[in-house]
């Protein structure tokens, strides 16, 4: 079962790679200042965390392939990847989807593939694969961290810049930042209410990592007989 995933892990890990570099090859030769474009392309939330999910995929694949449970260094990391592909999922389906953002031209496969079909097989990767353990609840903080620090990287570049990655962010809306406040507290609360989800599924007792067997008879072995007195 390890092994069917770590496969799965690879294949997804490839799309998200081609559909990151065929979003940026596209819009590269369509923006007249590339030094920008380069640093805005990655201060996408979504690009950032489909980033992420590529690179753990990849070690989870290798981890499938050699170990017979994950590390927990892996899990914790892994829940964080999990809970930001399914947070640019739900955003992305409920507040961006009609919107065009500033990438020069959005490329529909890509687009696809980075807020729909990667997230939504890293939270099946989750559920459904064997190997992960329990995470303490007090790792829940952990995962806010990440979008605690590119909220702030956002809002301290966007004026410099004159350039923010998404709309509900920029404080030039007709709300200001009162506006970008409640988007901020909103997907905060929705990003720590998805990570006690994705710490909650952890803690369920399937699936697991089975313990290879030892041979007929040792210990912690199911098959074992019971031992008689005569």
């Amino acid at each position: 079962m390890r092994a069917l995933f770590g496969v799965l892990r690879l294949l997804v890990a490839a799309a998200i790679v081609v559909a990151v570099v065929g979003q940026f090859v596209v819009s590269w030769g369509m923006v007249p200042d590339r030094a920008a474009f380069v640093v805005n392309f990655f201060s996408f939330f979504t690009i950032l965390s489909n980033v992420l999910a590529a690179v753990l995929l990849a070690v989870g694949a290798w981890i499938a392939f050699t170990r017979p449970e994950d590390p927990g260094w892996f899990n914790l990391v892994r829940a964080c990847a999990v809970t930001y592909m399914t947070t640019t999922f739900v955003v992305y389906n409920l507040l961006l989807r009609q919107i065009s953002l500033d990438q020069a031209t959005t490329v529909p496969w890509s687009n696809e593939i980075l807020h729909v079909w990667a997230p939504l097989y890293v939270l099946l990767d989750w559920v459904l694969a064997p190997g992960r353990h329990p995470i303490p609840w007090q790792r829940l903080w952990t995962i806010a961290l990440f979008p605690l620090v590119w909220v702030v990287y956002t809002l301290v570049r966007g004026p410099i810049a004159g350039w923010y990655p998404y709309p509900f962010l920029n404080p030039a809306q007709e709300a200001g930042y009162g506006g970008v406040a409640v988007y901020v507290i909103a997907i905060a609360a929705f990003i720590l209410l998805v990570g006690a989800g994705i710490l909650a599924l952890s803690r369920t007792p399937w699936p697991r990592a089975v313990a290879p067997r030892g041979p007929r008879g040792a210990v912690g072995d199911d098959r074992s007989e019971p031992v008689t007195t005569r």
